[in-house]
């Protein structure tokens, strides 16, 4: 019987994936080659402030969350432009599979509420409201590689 577990596991793991469309596993690819981007420029700043007072490690960690502190979506990458300065922020939008591009002059740090948490992380709060991330375009992905 134990050998049947390892030939029934992947079969299944590959009608899963045979299930997913075209589409859905090249944003999975490019969902996958930007977290790698973010993860190597975040390790490259090292601790050089990236925006608000925060690293882009401390940036990449945070969530977006509104002036009230309802979590708005997750920080997936810092956007530089060509000289290297932070334009923007990709946001996944809490609830969707959307990646928006959220422009640095209406962000400002904030330290996270959770009153569990003793080590006084950062979010980054927005003057936008949901419905306002959710009119914004979607954000540029990376090519799959």
């Amino acid at each position: 019987m134990q050998f049947s577990k390892f030939v029934v596991l992947p079969l299944a793991a590959l009608a899963i994936t045979a299930c997913e469309s075209q589409a859905e596993q090249e944003a999975d690819m490019a969902e996958d080659q930007m977290e790698m981007q973010a993860e190597q420029s975040a390790a490259e700043s090292g601790n050089e402030e990236a925006a608000l007072g925060m690293t882009e490690a401390q940036l990449i960690d945070a969530d977006l969350v509104d002036a009230d502190g309802n979590d708005l979506g997750d920080i997936e990458q810092v956007r530089r432009n060509a000289m290297g300065t932070v334009e923007g922020l990709v946001v996944e939008l809490e609830g969707t599979e959307r990646y928006v591009l959220v422009p640095m002059n209406d962000l400002v740090a904030r330290p996270e509420t959770d009153d569990d948490d003793m080590d006084r992380d950062m979010n980054v709060q927005t003057t936008q409201s949901a419905r306002q991330l959710a009119e914004l375009p979607d954000a540029e992905m990376p090519a799959a590689m």
